[in-house]
C-alpha cells in the first residue's frame, strides 16, 4: 500500500515519529450520484487538511492517541467512473487491508461508498451490524433510476442477508421505504430524530453487547446548524456531546471493525465543518482503541 508522508497524512504527524500502523485512513471522493448540494469529491482532502490543525492531545482520555494506535493514509488514487466498478475497487482495498489486520476508516465521498466499504466485512464476519449515523433511512431501492444511489447506500447493506441495522438521528424517509422497513424491522431498528428526548441507550447497548459492528456517519446526521457543509442538510439533528456518547457506549460494548465519514460538502471559508469532521474522525479511532 502507497501511503502518504506522516506530514501530509491525516494528523499531519511529523515525519521523524515512527510507528507500526494499526489504522489505515482510505480517502476515497467519489461523488456520482448526488442529488442536491455537490462538492462531497472534495471532502477528503478537506478533512485531512484540517486534521493538521487538531490537537493532538485529547482531555477526555489524557493522553495523546496517535501515539499508541498508528495512523496511516493512503495516497490518493484514481477513482472509476463507473460506480459499480469504483465499488468494487473500493471493496479490494478495504480486504487487503483487513488482510493485514489493520482498522481501516474511508473519508468520503458521497454515502453510496458504504455497500463497498463493507463487502470484505461481511465475508470475513457471520453477523455484522451497521451503526448508521444519518438524517436520511437511505432505504429506497433506487433513486433517479440508479441502484447504488447514495440515496439506496444502507438498502444495498442490507442486501447482505448477514447484516443488521441500528441508526440514529432519521428525520427524513420517504414514504416508498416504510413498507421494506415493516418487512424487515427485525433486523432494523431505528432511533429517531423526534424521539431524541426519550431515547432508550440501554436498549442500544444491549442490541450491541459483544457484536461486530461496522460504523457508518454520514455528517447530515448532525443538525444543520452545526453541519450545514453537506448536501442534503436537515434540521433537528445530532449535536456534538450527545453523538460521541453514542460513538463511546458503542466502543465500550461491542467490536468495531471498520468506519467510514461521508457526504462533508466543504464550503470555501467555512472551515470550521472540516475541523469538525476530522476530529470526528479522530475521536472514532481514539474511542475505538482507548476505551475498553
Amino acid at each position: 500500500m502507497n501511503y502518504l508522508s506522516n506530514k501530509q497524512g491525516f494528523l499531519g504527524i511529523d515525519n521523524k515519529f515512527n510507528f507500526k500502523e494499526k489504522v489505515v485512513v482510505v480517502p476515497f471522493g467519489l461523488e456520482k450520484t448526488v442529488s442536491y448540494g455537490s462538492g462531497t469529491k472534495n471532502g477528503p482532502k478537506e478533512i485531512i487538511k484540517a486534521s493538521h490543525q487538531v490537537e493532538l492531545y485529547d482531555e477526555e482520555l489524557n493522553c495523546e492517541p496517535y501515539k499508541k494506535i498508528g495512523i496511516k493514509t493512503l495516497k490518493p488514487f484514481k477513482i472509476e467512473k463507473n460506480i459499480t466498478n469504483a465499488l468494487n475497487k473500493m471493496s479490494k482495498i478495504n480486504e487487503k487491508i483487513l488482510s493485514k489486520n489493520k482498522f481501516p476508516l474511508t473519508l468520503g465521498g458521497e454515502h453510496s461508498i458504504t455497500p463497498g466499504c463493507i463487502a470484505p466485512f461481511v465475508k470475513k464476519y457471520k453477523d455484522l451490524i451497521l451503526l448508521h449515523f444519518d438524517a436520511h433511512a437511505d432505504l429506497r431501492e433506487s433513486y433517479n433510476g440508479e441502484k447504488f444511489s447514495h440515496a439506496s447506500a444502507i438498502r444495498r447493506c442490507l442486501d447482505y442477508k448477514n447484516v443488521s441495522l441500528v441508526s440514529f438521528g432519521i428525520r427524513n424517509i420517504s414514504q416508498s421505504e416504510i413498507p421494506y422497513l415493516k418487512k424487515n424491522s427485525s433486523r432494523i431498528n431505528i432511533f429517531w430524530a423526534k424521539d431524541k428526548h426519550k431515547w432508550d441507550l440501554k436498549k442500544f447497548k444491549k442490541m450491541i453487547k459483544n457484536k461486530t459492528v461496522y460504523l457508518t456517519f454520514d455528517v447530515d446526521g448532525f443538525d444543520s446548524s452545526i453541519m450545514p457543509a453537506t448536501g442534503t442538510p436537515e434540521p433537528g439533528g445530532l449535536f456534538w456531546y450527545e453523538t460521541l456518547k453514542i460513538i463511546k457506549l458503542a466502543c465500550k460494548n461491542s467490536n468495531i471493525v471498520g468506519a467510514d465519514i461521508n457526504e462533508l460538502a466543504p464550503i470555501k471559508g467555512f472551515n470550521s465543518y472540516n475541523f469538525l469532521v476530522a476530529k470526528l474522525a479522530y475521536k472514532i479511532l481514539s474511542y475505538k482503541f482507548f476505551v475498553k
